[in-house]
Formats: structure tokens, sequence, C-alpha cells
């Protein structure tokens, strides 16, 4: 028998709280599940001890990814992982913008800059006729190394830095965040749950929340159109988006690894997660009884 029914992946220290780890710890107890916190990255965690698997606030990943992605294969032959190996490898990097766009989905535009290759901001900028610009890593979390620019100030020596260290992204600054603000829809176990109204943040900001708010046809059409295509049913999902010049909703990011759930506009959310926990932790566990 197992020590544990589920081992939640955070990692330690956290570069900020995480305002769903009690909420969820509370949860799993009421629901007579026994839960363990253990890093992602603790080398000495035995992942084999419990059947299910849930990444949570694995923040510090970005920092390593090629490690991240190894763990989340390892613990998959001992433990089953929520969301998926396969699903962390994919998400991990914010290269898949540019494959959902290509499957017809509305994303942010998006020029995608492989580390050490070379590329000039002021030729980016002038291509797309770009006058205000977000440079960031596509391999980042909690708005890591996240820089607004203007063209005709434009700082080509961080971006120079960035791309010598790493791939990065290139994208428009979408005025609507400043006025609508970024929506962040969640998912869980498939259905939309709520929706929170995320302020600008960059590097060295809090993050400020403010929800729940009314979810739109669009949006809820929109989301379902974002995950139409995962084979996989996934665990929890993160649509974060904002509305383009037609007032259509448009991708800014898809969060399917770590994503905040903001339990505290919606118990119902909660309680779906953790029901969706229960039965994946009883799949699992007829498996291994066969």
């Amino acid at each position: 028998m197992s020590q544990f029914d589920i081992t939640i992946a955070t990692c330690r220290p956290l570069p900020e709280p995480d305002p769903d780890e009690a909420p969820l710890l509370d949860a799993l107890a009421q629901a007579g599940l026994r839960a363990r916190l253990c890093a992602w990255h603790d080398r000495t965690v035995d992942w084999s001890l419990s059947p299910l698997t849930i990444i949570r606030s694995t923040w510090n990943y970005y920092h390593d990814r090629a490690g991240f992605v190894d763990w989340a294969e390892r613990v998959t032959t001992v433990s089953e992982l929520q969301n998926s190996a396969s699903v962390v490898r994919w998400n991990s990097h914010k290269g898949y913008l540019l494959e959902l766009a290509r499957r017809g989905v509305r994303v942010v535009p998006s020029e995608l800059i492989e580390a050490g290759q070379a590329a000039s901001l002021e030729a980016i900028c002038a291509a797309h006729n770009w006058s205000h610009v977000v440079v960031k890593p596509a391999v980042s979390a909690g708005s890591f190394e996240t820089h607004t620019m203007r063209a005709g100030a434009l700082d080509t020596t961080t971006f120079a830095r960035l791309m010598a260290e790493r791939d990065v992204l290139v994208q428009p600054y979408i005025d609507a965040v400043d006025t609508y603000g970024e929506r962040s829809l969640i998912v869980i176990d498939g259905e939309l749950s709520h929706s929170v109204r995320k302020h600008p943040r960059f590097a060295g900001q809090h993050e400020q929340i403010s929800g729940p708010h009314p979810i739109t046809p669009a949006e809820r059409a929109f989301s379902r159109q974002v995950l139409a295509s995962f084979d996989e049913a996934l665990l929890y999902a993160r649509v974060d988006l904002v509305p383009d010049v037609d007032g259509q909703p448009m991708l800014t990011e898809l969060e399917l690894i770590e994503p905040s759930l903001f339990f505290r506009f919606s118990p119902e959310a909660l309680a779906r997660l953790v029901g969706a926990i229960e039965s994946r932790l009883r799949a699992r566990l007829a498996f291994l009884a066969q």
C-alpha cells in the first residue's frame, strides 16, 4: 500500500506565496486523501510513494527546463503525473503559441528568436509595424525577464543579452491589457469554471488579481477552441486572453503546468478539482490492481 495517495509537486523556496496551496491541502484532507508536498528538484524524494502526482507550484522550472522535463518523464515511470509529461514538454516552451496559431487559434502575434540566432529588434518592429513590444524568454514563469520597449527607445542591450542566453519571444504590446485587462479562464477537468482579471505585471512586480468576472459567450467558445486539439483529459488548464482590435478573444498564454487557479474566487472550482483527483486516483488504483 502506498504511503500517500497524492504527491503535490512544488518548488522550494517558493518565489512568492501560493494562495492555492493551503485550500487545496485542506480540501484533500477533508476528502480523506493523504497528500504531501514535495519539491520537484529534491533528489531525495521517492515519487513512487504515491500513485498520483499533481504538478502545482513548480515555479522555478524555467531555470532548468531540461531537468524539469526529465523529472516529469522519470516520475511517470513510478506515479501517474497530472498533467502529463508530454504536456510538460510541450507547454514549458512558449513556442507552443506559434503551433496553436498554425492550428487556427487567434494568438498574440509572436516572433520566436532561437538562442544565438542573429536578429535585429529594430528590424522585427519595422517588419510588423510594432511601436510598442514585449520581449521575454520563451521559457519563463512569473514574468521572469519580461520587458516592454518602445520603438525609438529599444533596449537592444537587454535584447542581445537575452538572445545570447535563451530563446526569446517578441510580441506587440496589446493596449487592451491596460483597460480590459488580461483575463484568465480557469478550466477544471474539462469544465470552464471561472474567470479573473490579471492586471499588467512585469519583472519584479507582484501579480494583482480581481474577480470573479462574467464569462462571455465568445470567451467560452474560444476556450473550447483552444483546448479542442488535446487528446488527453487535462486535469486543469488556464486560458489567458485579451481582446483583439475587433474585440474578439486572443490567446496570450495557455497554462497547463503550474498555473495559479485562483480558488479564492471559486470554491466550486476547488471542489471540482478534488473530485477530479479522486476519480483519477480510483482509476489509477484500479489499473495497478490488475
